[in-house]
């Protein structure tokens, strides 16, 4: 059964890079993206490649894999992916399900477009990134 729009935005309203984004602004979000089934076992992202992607997980539960370590499993309402929307890194982990999932799904390409659309996305989700990353810096080493 497919999601009510509702219900999309407030998924999306939930993921830090989008934290800042309108009602509307997060509507255009909702709208660009697909709600996809996957099975148990499938690799949605894996480490070293480009991402084309971005999942919020809406049912089911993935791991999260730095080589061979496991680094933390995701379920519900957890998201996988965003940086590969506003960079071309490679990944930097891989992303397995493991139970069958479905998931919202934004492509890069989508999003892109969208960026290039609406500026006031575009300047929200850059200073979402910011804060981001000086929290991450922030971080103690271990």
């Amino acid at each position: 059964m497919a999601l009510r729009k509702d219900a999309k935005v407030e998924l999306i309203r939930k993921v830090p890079l989008f934290g800042q984004l309108s009602r509307r602004e997060l509507e255009q979000v909702a709208s660009i993206s697909d709600e996809l089934d996957f099975p148990a076992g499938k690799v949605l992202i894996r480490e070293g490649r480009a991402g084309r992607e971005f999942f919020v997980l809406l049912e089911g539960s993935v791991e999260v894999r730095k080589g061979r370590r496991m680094l933390k499993a995701l379920g519900a309402g957890d998201f996988a992916g965003e940086i590969a929307l506003v960079s071309r890194i490679p990944r930097i982990a891989t992303v397995t399900t493991t139970s069958p999932v479905r998931a919202l799904v934004i492509s890069e390409r989508s999003f892109r477009a969208l960026l290039q659309r609406t500026p006031s996305v575009q300047l929200k989700v850059l200073q979402a990134l910011a804060v981001r990353l000086a929290e991450t810096l922030a971080e103690p080493t271990l």
